[in-house]
């Protein structure tokens, strides 16, 4: 059984998170997502130190699919170093991340 992990993406406005969660979806690459926001980031980005409105899209998916799935962000993301992070869910509830594992295996 593969593991289930939560990818999460940061994008500069809610439409443009929209978009790379169902397209995510939709491709099968994610099981779900959400689109939370807007959050205010603070960050150094090109030397220099800044502060900005963030949206974030939450993706669940699995091992298998996550170099598929980081793939498709980069080249669907308006931004050319996007924030993409993903950790392993060491825990959840099992008919859930079946649920992913079935999803995202079709």
């Amino acid at each position: 059984m593969s593991e289930v992990w939560l990818v999460q993406v940061a994008a500069p406005t809610e439409a443009v998170a929209l978009k790379l969660a169902q397209g995510a979806v939709e491709a099968r690459l994610a099981a779900g997502g959400q689109v939370v926001g807007p959050v205010t980031s603070v960050f150094w980005h090109e030397g220099e130190f800044g502060t900005g409105e963030e949206w974030q899209t939450i993706l669940k998916t699995t091992d298998e699919r996550y170099a598929d799935l980081e793939r498709f962000l980069v080249e669907n993301h308006e931004w050319t170093n996007p924030e993409i992070t993903a950790l392993p869910l060491v825990a959840g509830l099992a008919p859930y991340l079946a649920w992913v594992q079935r999803t995202t295996s079709q």
